[in-house]
């Protein structure tokens, strides 16, 4: 298990799931992905998408107004 992060800060949707869904395509089983957004959409947007994909969502949190989330890749 790996962890990776993206940037997607200044990304409006649909953009950080776009990157998102790039991104986890050359990991591994097993890796987690750090997300960094300032889109609030991706709140709902990312774990929408991790359930639609069979993808866990770790943590959702907002961090001194930038959004994390850390994912496991299925």
């Amino acid at each position: 298990m790996t962890a990776h992060s993206l940037n997607a800060r200044r990304l409006l949707c649909p953009l950080p799931v776009i990157r998102t869904q790039d991104k986890v395509k050359q990991l591994q089983s097993g890796d987690t992905l750090e997300v960094i957004c300032t889109d609030p959409g991706v709140m709902q947007d990312i774990p929408t998408w991790c359930r639609i994909n069979g993808h866990k969502v770790l943590s959702a949190e907002n961090i001194d107004g930038e959004y994390v989330i850390v994912l496991e890749v299925n």
